[in-house]
């Protein structure tokens, strides 16, 4: 978004959205006449969309329109806002009874204001039977409850949930946005704000997360580099053990951070320091937000091996590009030397197959096959054969 647009706090972390942000603040203005009770935020990974969802929450509930300030903003950032009710499954697929809990509880009315806000990340993640149970929910709404789903795309919808909501599109932000926020928003010198930029391919939050931690960019960079240096089976087989240990490690660093930034926002929302006793009445909030936690912790891992493979696709996209002249920029500028190097030595056909090896990769770990089982046979494939 630009310098001249009058967006509210609440929007400010919504990067190169202008169009869905103007969208959701109108709406919000207008809120005294009605809103829409259904709404479907679509876009890419890193795009912004749960994000989009939760500023909209807030905006909805904030007596400012999204002032980021009050006491329902800051509930809200904090995730404790008693009207606010969101599904983020740590599952690969939302489960049918996590579907009927929400639309269970979509039926009481809100505890600060008229609105309750119902929203679901991942959304896609939903099979059918679970899919119908919300479309009765969206059928038959009650007064004053609005849905908010996120998904990466409408085509990830059963058509007839597609018909009941308001479409909501986010696209990925220019990596020259991207490295802005971090000069202006982290402070981040700005030749590796825009290296992390182009390598985190625009995804916000990875760019932040490798800004911010060299041991993350020394995960990546090692990755990346395994992937060339595999020669033989065996070569493969340990490359393959690598890549997941350096899921598992970045994983349990992501965690680590992420839970400690949760706790210390909902003490704060909660009139707390840290240290301070927990009154009894709140400590079954605290244990159910560790919880989640644990759960996250498992999905972290298969988030952090996705990462992996989206990485490993770059590096060959990047093989390609030089395979085949074309002018565009490299997203993984700083291996430059070795991308060359292997270009040189190999075929564009080659290189389109192991393309393909890692997209097949991401399918076999995303229907559950074993990780290990997966970056195994990945290795192989990826192996550079007479070197």
């Amino acid at each position: 978004m630009t310098q001249t647009q009058d967006f509210k706090p609440v929007w400010r972390d919504l990067l190169g959205q202008p169009e869905a942000v103007g969208q959701l603040q109108q709406a919000v203005e207008h809120k005294s006449q009605g809103v829409h009770h259904a709404w479907l935020m679509t876009g890419p990974p890193g795009s912004g969309r749960s994000n989009l969802a939760h500023a909209f929450a807030a905006a909805l509930l904030c007596p400012d329109d999204g002032c980021g300030q009050c006491k329902s903003c800051v509930m809200a950032a904090a995730g404790s806002h008693p009207d606010i009710s969101v599904l983020a499954t740590e599952r690969v697929v939302i489960s049918i009874d996590e579907v009927r809990e929400l639309v269970a509880n979509s039926q009481f009315g809100g505890s600060l204001g008229k609105l309750r806000i119902m929203l679901i990340e991942d959304a896609d993640r939903m099979q059918e039977r679970s899919s119908n149970v919300l479309l009765k929910a969206l059928e038959e709404p009650p007064a004053g409850t609005i849905w908010l789903l996120c998904a990466p795309s409408e085509a990830d919808m059963l058509p007839t949930i597609r018909s009941r909501v308001r479409r909501v599109g986010l696209k990925v932000p220019a990596i020259e946005e991207v490295a802005r926020l971090l000069i202006e928003g982290n402070r981040i010198d700005a030749k590796l704000a825009h290296q992390v930029a182009a390598e985190a391919q625009s995804h916000i939050g990875m760019a932040r997360r490798l800004a911010t931690s060299s041991e993350a960019r020394s995960r990546r960079r090692e990755t990346l580099m395994a992937a060339l240096t595999i020669t033989g089976v065996t070569s493969a087989v340990n490359t393959a053990e690598r890549w997941l240990e350096i899921a598992k490690k970045d994983a349990e660093a992501l965690t680590v951070e992420r839970d400690a930034e949760e706790k210390a926002a909902m003490l704060k929302s909660l009139g707390l320091q840290p240290g301070d006793a927990i009154p009894n009445n709140l400590k079954s909030d605290l244990k159910a937000m560790e919880e989640s936690q644990k759960r996250r912790a498992t999905r972290s891992v298969r988030d952090g091996l996705d990462r992996i493979l989206v990485d490993l696709m770059s590096l060959y996209r990047d093989i390609l590009t030089l395979q085949i002249s074309a002018n565009v920029p490299l997203v993984n500028e700083e291996m430059r030397p070795g991308v060359t190097e292997v270009a040189n030595s190999t075929t564009s056909a080659e290189t389109i197959k192991k393309l393909e090896a890692i997209a097949t990769a991401r399918i076999r770990i995303d229907s559950n096959v074993r990780d290990l089982m997966a970056l195994e046979a990945l290795a192989v494939a990826l192996r550079r054969k007479g070197v």
